[in-house]
């Protein structure tokens, strides 16, 4: 099973503020750990079934608005813009 969450790390740190062990398809996610932004669009390497499981917790800091499983298309090295709605 590959990957499906996109990960960009991020040369800032933040606590962990309430971090989820399981996410929601769709869910953007702060990785404290490896300092890294996701987007969750599928169950991981670490998932139990078809839940999003992160290697370790997140904090959860927004959602896609749509259809997330369009990030499965997305290459490795892929510019992605963030928007806020």
């Amino acid at each position: 099973m590959g990957r499906r969450d996109l990960l960009r790390h991020r040369p800032f740190t933040a606590a962990a503020e309430a971090p989820r062990e399981v996410v929601d398809a769709g869910d953007l996610g702060y990785w404290p750990p490896g300092r890294a932004f996701c987007i969750f669009f599928g169950p991981t390497p670490v998932s139990h079934g078809d839940e999003c499981r992160p290697a370790s917790p997140v904090n959860v800091v927004g959602k896609v608005v749509g259809d997330a499983r369009v990030f499965k298309k997305v290459r490795a090295g892929t510019r992605v813009t963030i928007e806020r709605q």
